[in-house]
């Protein structure tokens, strides 16, 4: 087994390492920790009890995995988890929480990038590729889709779900959840168009970003969808529009191409 480790860090006996990891001054890995091989340690970075994460992650200085639950009710015995798939970035300052309740998880994906001091809370869920820039902050029980950025300063009720291929502009504060394929923005959030560019970039164009286009004008006007031919996508909108929302859907402002 290849490692780096500086003789400054600290591991734990109840920690397992992968192959190949490298791990920086002063930084410390609890027990009770998995960490997948090819995964990048940074210089005081902490990784708490609990934490599973896959292969290729990296964990700049100052980061920290795994802390508690900001909830006055959590007892710091609770056995709960924060998994992470493979081949994040997790920048200076990030900080992700284990979840609130005896065996629950809060989850994040693999293929995401975390800018400086932005924040996952207790149980949530992040999906793939996604995007969170400086000072995001999401409270607990929020669900992040795939494919979803989420500008600067970007706040994030609990219990509020953003869909996939969602932008949320920064500053932005969501209290209602934000639909699939959307560029959120304002205070309070509103949904202004589709993402133009986004789906651009994930090959969502021609008549798929048509059929879009015309079911988000279905929506607005309170009308069905059945009229419309199934793509892929459509078949996405429906099924997260058909899962009970605990917070409601913000409104629209504007649905012009």
């Amino acid at each position: 087994m290849t490692q780096s480790i500086h003789p400054t860090a600290y591991i734990s006996d109840g920690a397992v390492l992968g192959e190949n990891i490298t791990v920086g001054p002063f930084a410390v890995i609890e027990t009770n920790v998995e960490i997948g091989a090819n995964c990048a340690i940074g210089a005081h970075a902490v990784v708490q009890a609990y934490v599973k994460m896959g292969g290729g992650n990296i964990l700049h200085p100052h980061a920290v995995l795994g802390g508690l639950p900001q909830d006055t009710s959590f007892k710091p015995e609770t056995v709960s988890w924060l998994t992470i798939g493979e081949n994040n970035v997790f920048r200076e300052g990030f900080t992700a929480h284990r979840a609130g309740k005896e065996n629950g998880g809060t989850r994040i994906g693999s293929g995401c990038y975390f800018m400086n001091n932005s924040h996952v809370a207790h149980d949530c869920a992040i999906g793939n590729n996604t995007i969170f820039a400086n000072n995001v902050a999401i409270g607990g029980h929020v669900e992040i889709g795939n494919n979803v950025f989420m500008g600067g300063a970007a706040v994030v009720h609990q219990f509020c779900r953003v869909g996939p291929f969602a932008i949320v502009r920064g500053t932005t504060g969501l209290t209602m959840d934000a639909m699939p394929f959307m560029l959120i923005g304002g205070s309070p959030g509103r949904h202004y168009k589709l993402n133009t560019v986004g789906l651009r970039r994930a090959g969502i164009t021609g008549e798929r970003y048509k059929v879009l286009s015309q079911a988000f004008r279905l929506l607005k006007n309170k009308q069905s969808l059945d009229s419309l031919e199934e793509t892929e996508e459509l078949k996405l909108l429906k099924d997260w529009l058909a899962v009970k929302s605990k917070r409601g859907v913000h409104g629209f402002v504007d649905l012009s191409p």
